[in-house]
């Protein structure tokens, strides 16, 4: 980049634009909002730093000098278009548009964000909502997301968490049918002796160890079965075929469990663990197309 165009020559570079448009000092420094000396000042800087005399002056006229002529009209399309450039980004400011880019657990997508986009979309025509419906844990800013959603023991220690529901737990569940022919565990190492439907977390090689709390603290179950899914509707819909326990989030299965379809097991031993947080970076200066993403998701009764 040419060392005359960086800083603040961008300013005088302007200046001189706006006095070759107008060849007068003081309504090119009533059009730009600065004193008449403080822009003479400018182009005489500029002037000086390109080492060419650009304008003749007298108390009555200014001019362009040739030299002053050949750059006014080489750099007044430019200084032109880097001003409506400069514009149309700041109108981001000033209203909602461009690309929210968004990663989220499926289940945390089908309960917060599903239910706003008929709203949302119709609130914020210029937005493009860019959803990732993915399991597993990404880096945001690495992965070039602007917001995730997800359970909050996973979330970095530098985000923001947004906290949109209560706190979880996952209960192990099973068939009447499974536990007529299997029988019940008494306590959740005996789990070992039965057939479970595993869940891999998305990148991770081994399936997830079942975890129970206990005096105070928590514990791991390596569990065994016929089945490993990296999808936790899958499980609930093998548990309720009677192929295992199945281990859910207690919120997923609710229904089924009032139903009697499947009968929770262990309970003493399921403790609650952080639910669901919407979570992004910190930033200095947030895009209105964001903010209205995240005021979407945590107030969805204010959409219109």
């Amino acid at each position: 980049m040419d060392p005359l165009l960086s800083g603040s020559d961008y300013n005088q570079l302007r200046a001189f634009v706006a006095v070759g448009e107008l060849l007068s000092f003081s309504r090119a420094a009533e059009a730009l909002g600065v004193s008449p000396s403080a822009l003479s000042q400018m182009v005489r800087g500029f002037e000086d730093r390109v080492g060419v005399r650009l304008l003749n002056r007298t108390t009555r006229s200014v001019a362009l000098t040739d030299a002053g002529e050949n750059l006014f009209r080489r750099v007044r399309p430019a200084v032109s278009e880097l001003g409506e450039a400069i514009g149309q980004v700041r109108r981001y400011r000033d209203r909602p548009a461009g690309t929210v880019r968004v990663h989220a657990f499926r289940s945390a997508a089908e309960k917060y964000i599903a239910p706003i986009l008929p709203r949302f979309t119709r609130a914020y025509p210029d937005v493009v909502l860019d959803i990732t419906l993915d399991d597993e844990v990404v880096d945001v800013v690495a992965g070039g997301f602007d917001a995730a959603i997800r359970l909050g023991e996973v979330i970095e220690r530098d985000m923001i968490a947004v906290r949109l529901g209560p706190e979880l737990r996952q209960v192990a569940v099973a068939t009447p049918g499974y536990l007529a022919v299997h029988g019940r565990p008494e306590h959740p190492r005996d789990l070992v002796n039965h057939r479970c439907i595993r869940w891999r977390w998305p990148g991770h090689a081994a399936p997830y160890a079942w975890e129970f709390f206990e005096n105070g603290s928590w514990f791991e179950v390596t569990v065994d079965g016929p089945l490993i899914v990296n999808d936790k509707q899958m499980g609930i819909s093998a548990a309720l075929q009677g192929i295992g326990i199945g281990f859910p989030v207690e919120e997923m299965v609710q229904g089924d469990i009032a139903a009697g379809r499947l009968i929770p097991l262990l309970e003493g031993w399921s403790a609650p663990f952080p639910g669901l947080f919407l979570c992004y970076p910190r930033q200095r200066q947030m895009a209105p197309a964001l903010r209205a993403f995240i005021d979407a998701v945590r107030s969805p009764e204010l959409l219109a």
